[in-house]
């Protein structure tokens, strides 16, 4: 029968995230057209791409390949941006995979640097090594996007390198153009370390969103 990958209902203190569908559209769309100086190397859909935008991602989970989410902020209750695994990878048997991506992640500005990005990425990674029992995560981002790379660097994993031509660019004006893509990970060695890390930080977020709360 084989691996399937569907992704789970995974919550936090600060997120939640949800299979992706079209109920989180009109979220979406809002959070997609707050400030977007910070999607220069990303492609985030404009509100009137929205629609579009799940679809595509339904149709890249309907061939097992993607396991899309909307990212939920539990203090609004309205979906600000969106995440997946990606490409999972099954090399010693059929019935479970080795590896998987985290990707096709992004979140709205106001979203940013409030400890979201950093509790989705726990609660991915901690399935993944946990229930899905993998031997890495990756995540790849454009090299030349310094935002995403320095994200990636401070959610623990190690980088690996640079595949030049790796895939295609997002970048505005680069249509039909590949980008180097900056490759990292995390292992099944590495977890425990990661998660503590994680883990801190998103103790300290929480922290922070009850102090302003007061």
């Amino acid at each position: 029968m084989g691996f399937q990958m569907k992704g789970p209902v995974l919550e936090g203190e600060l997120v939640r995230l949800e299979p992706l569908g079209h109920r989180h559209a009109a979220d979406l769309a809002e959070a997609a057209e707050e400030h977007r100086d910070s999607y220069a190397f990303t492609w985030v859909p404009r509100a009137d791409q929205v629609e579009d935008y799940v679809d595509a991602q339904l149709a890249r989970a309907a061939t097992g390949m993607l396991a899309p989410y909307a990212q939920v902020s539990l203090a609004s209750g309205r979906a600000v941006g969106a995440t997946a695994y990606w490409e999972p990878r099954c090399w010693l048997t059929d019935d479970r995979i080795d590896a998987v991506e985290v990707g096709f992640t992004w979140l709205a500005s106001s979203a940013q640097g409030t400890g979201l990005n950093a509790e989705s990425k726990l609660l991915l990674f901690r399935h993944a090594f946990e229930e899905w029992r993998v031997s890495r995560v990756d995540l790849k981002t454009d090299a030349r996007n310094s935002r995403s790379r320095a994200a990636i660097e401070r959610a623990g994993a190690r980088f690996e390198g640079v595949l030049r031509n790796w895939s295609r660019s997002w970048a505005p004006g680069e249509d039909g153009l590949l980008r180097d893509s900056a490759i990292y990970s995390v292992t099944a060695a590495e977890w425990p370390e990661c998660r503590d890390r994680l883990t801190a930080r998103v103790r300290g977020a929480t922290r922070a969103a009850a102090e302003t709360a007061r």
